[in-house]
């Protein structure tokens, strides 16, 4: 199971990196003004948007403006503490790694359903989104493994206080 875990890790390590840089340069677009990112910053996404046809970056439904402050005021912290909590083999890792599962598979089960039912979305866009569906889920299956007694922390417990003698 170590190294199942280690190879699960692994894969979020890289993913989480993904998102940490994405979330700021190139999803923060969709909600921002212009004037706040570099130019190469806004062709790389007018180019993106084009060659995909991503339409929810270029049309920008109202829906998909909230999905996108929800990544970068809550999705992208967290996958920030993930990044540490990976790094530094913290206890509490498992517990925000299924809080961000729960919340990207939640947020991708809203973006999927528009794409596929939209009828606008090329094969080729829904082979660029549905993976993030998969990471989701294995957030929430890394959230749900049980903690292993040598990442468990004694960092918050408290030593436990002598009873008085009742006379």
């Amino acid at each position: 199971m170590g190294a199942f875990t280690k190879l699960i890790d692994a894969v979020l390590l890289f993913f989480f990196l993904v998102i940490a840089v994405a979330a700021p340069l190139i999803d923060a677009q969709t909600c921002l003004p212009s004037s706040y990112f570099p130019d190469f910053l806004i062709d790389l996404k007018k180019w993106y948007s084009q060659e995909y046809g991503d339409y929810l970056l270029s049309e920008k439904p109202h829906f998909f403006v909230g999905v996108v402050w929800l990544e970068l005021l809550f999705q992208w912290p967290l996958a920030l503490f993930n990044l540490y909590g990976i790094l530094a083999s913290k206890p509490w890792f498992s517990t925000t790694c299924l809080i961000y599962g729960s919340s990207l598979f939640t947020s991708m089960a809203a973006v999927l359903a528009e794409l596929m039912g939209s009828g606008k979305a090329s094969d080729k866009l829904l082979m660029i989104h549905s993976p993030f569906m998969g990471f989701g889920v294995i957030a929430i299956l890394r959230g749900l493994m049980p903690v292993s007694a040598k990442t468990t922390s004694a960092m918050g417990r408290r030593p436990a206080l002598p009873r008085k003698k009742r006379a």
